[in-house]
């Protein structure tokens, strides 16, 4: 779901196994050609081989489809907090190496109301006044979204994460014809707003006026 150029690929191992044939088959046609999903899917030759190499993930979402796939009907949440990697240019918001914390909602009647209503309660809860929504593109959500949070340090907006419904060609395959609410956010992101660091570097540069700086938790 992201640029090849943002990904980083294993020499070893470089291949992996390819999950139950008849899932295999309902992502291939959704790909292809929709399958049964009502979309015209991507045009393109859906290869086995390109799905089974074998990546540092790029976001979370890996593991909540797993557990979409477990548990397709409503009602279901299912949430986890994990690496991600990414070849991406480093930045005061920006580390090739994050954790992020991934969700889903399975439930009849959810809509982007309730999503947007879920994300601003989480980041209100995490001490932060000012949430806003901008619409976004996503290729395997619609609508999508973008979570974004005031940088007082830097007098400007930043984006969170990414947010929104994911659409049939992704839950459809997997035996899901109900709406799933789904979001990947920035977990050093909220920790550097949280701790009012300017630049997401200073969490694991360890310097000691950094260290000294830091609030314990007891």
């Amino acid at each position: 779901a992201r640029d090849m150029q943002d990904t980083f690929y294993m020499a070893e191992p470089a291949r992996t196994t390819l999950p139950d044939p008849a899932i295999v088959q309902a992502v291939r046609g959704a790909h292809e050609d929709g399958g049964d999903t009502g979309s015209t899917g991507w045009g393109y030759t859906w290869r086995p081989e390109r799905a089974e190499a074998v990546v540092l993930r790029t976001h979370t979402t890996a593991a909540t489809i797993r557990a979409l796939a477990r548990k397709p009907n409503p009602p279901h949440k299912a949430f986890c907090v994990g690496w991600t990697h990414r070849n991406e240019t480093l930045s005061f918001k920006h580390l090739p190496v994050f954790h992020q914390i991934d969700g889903i909602i399975i439930d009849e009647h959810a809509n982007l109301a309730t999503l947007l209503g879920t994300l601003d309660a989480f980041y209100r809860k995490m001490g932060f006044s000012g949430v806003r929504f901008k619409p976004a593109f996503y290729p395997y959500t619609e609508p999508s979204v973008d979570v974004m949070v005031y940088m007082e340090s830097r007098g400007k907006w930043i984006e969170m994460g990414g947010s929104g419904i994911f659409r049939p060609e992704v839950t459809e395959p997997l035996g899901c014809k109900h709406p799933v609410l789904a979001w990947g956010l920035g977990v050093e992101r909220l920790a550097m707003l949280r701790l009012g660091f300017p630049d997401i570097r200073e969490l694991y540069q360890g310097g000691l006026d950094t260290v000294e700086g830091v609030p314990l938790c007891r």
